[in-house]
């Protein structure tokens, strides 16, 4: 469950490195987000040199959250971190590679590139 004000590894190589939650996009009154929510972030930890820099304000999705994630057929996913892809306005990755394990979940929800660039589908 992300929240605003909650740090966010970044599982990409666009050059950020960590995130912070500012808003929850979808509904007004959502007050968290799960795995393939949108959320508008701000960047709190950049790579030198790379095109994304700190303190610039960003869309990413939620790929990997702390909280159990259930599936219909009953089992959970758990996930030792909190982390996002940043994305662009489309929807589009802005990095080449996706790193860490991905849910497959993300190909039904209008983000089938972000499953096709990550080494690890479960």
């Amino acid at each position: 469950m992300i929240q605003p004000q909650t740090l966010l590894n970044v599982a990409d190589n666009s050059g950020a490195r960590k995130l912070m939650c500012i808003r929850i996009l979808g509904a007004s009154n959502q007050r968290y987000a799960h795995i393939g929510d949108v959320i508008v972030a701000v960047i709190k930890e950049a790579l030198p040199k790379m095109s994304l820099e700190k303190s610039e304000v960003i869309r990413a999705v939620i790929v990997r959250t702390r909280k159990e994630f259930k599936r219909d057929e009953g089992m959970s996913i758990r996930y030792d971190d909190n982390a996002a892809v940043v994305i662009d306005q489309k929807g589009n990755p802005r990095g080449s590679r996706v790193f860490g394990a991905i849910v497959e979940e993300l190909r039904e929800l209008k983000f089938p590139k972000i499953v096709s660039l990550a080494l690890e589908v479960l």
